[in-house]
Order: structure tokens, then sequence, then C-alpha cells
């Protein structure tokens, strides 16, 4: 999708020099960038699916022991 947006002529500049130094286009670095900052800044998006994981972690039935077993096996085969 293509967009117009102002930014200041230090970063714009800094950003363009960034682009040349690494053999980058000039919008690839801003998608980075942005990637970057949306997943920095926008963590009540993962809070909220691992929220519903963790509540479905109880729901399913299991036979009696089968986590205890199943942790056993796991901590015999691994090193301490």
């Amino acid at each position: 999708m293509k967009t117009a947006v102002s930014v200041p002529d230090d970063v714009f500049e800094a950003a363009d020099r960034l682009a040349k130094r690494a053999g980058r286009s000039r919008s690839d670095v801003y998608t980075t960038a942005l990637r970057e900052y949306v997943a920095r800044h926008g963590p009540d998006a993962v809070t909220e699916v691992l929220d519903r994981v963790v509540a479905g972690v109880g729901e399913a039935e299991t036979e009696p022991g089968f986590t205890e077993e199943a942790g056993r096996r796991v901590l015999e085969h691994s090193e301490w």
C-alpha cells in the first residue's frame, strides 16, 4: 500500500543514508522500522492471545496422572 507521511528532515536524511549504506530501499527501511515499532508498542495484542491460550490449558480432559507422568518422562531425559 502506498501512503504519504511527513517526517522531519533529519529523520528522512538518516533513513536515506541507512538505506543506501545497507543497499535497501527507503520503503524497506521504513517498513522494517514500523514493524519493529508496532511489535514493541503493541504488547496488548500478544498478551490477549496468550491469555486466551492459558485460559484454555486447563479445559482439555486428560486421563488422571497424565500430566505428572509426562512431566516425569521429560525430566528423566533432561540433563541437570
